[in-house]
């Protein structure tokens, strides 16, 4: 079962997607980074790629798409918070 991060697994999980882009969400527990690509075809193939990982690994990011931008958004629902999950598919979809 996932569990909430802890105050001791936060840094080291969160910090290296923070210094890639990724950032803290206000009034909430998740994380949140907006993608842009060099237009609308290569944003929906990116989006195609990553949501082929999130069914795979059954955890399904929150997004939002206009043009050549996708906003994402992590969190666990199940556990009303961050998990590994969210910092794992944070680095799948950067490596994207």
């Amino acid at each position: 079962m996932t569990e909430k991060l802890s105050n001791e697994t936060r840094g080291p999980l969160l910090d290296p997607l923070l210094e890639n882009g990724w950032e803290l969400t206000d009034g909430r527990d998740a994380i949140t980074k907006t993608f842009k690509f060099g237009d609308f075809a290569e944003a929906f193939s990116w989006m195609t790629r990553a949501a082929i990982w999130a069914e795979k690994w059954d955890h399904h990011p929150e997004w939002f798409n206009v043009y050549n931008r996708v906003e994402v958004t992590l969190t666990t629902h199940d556990v009303d918070g961050l998990s590994t999950l969210d910092a794992k598919l944070a680095r799948k979809f950067d490596g994207l």
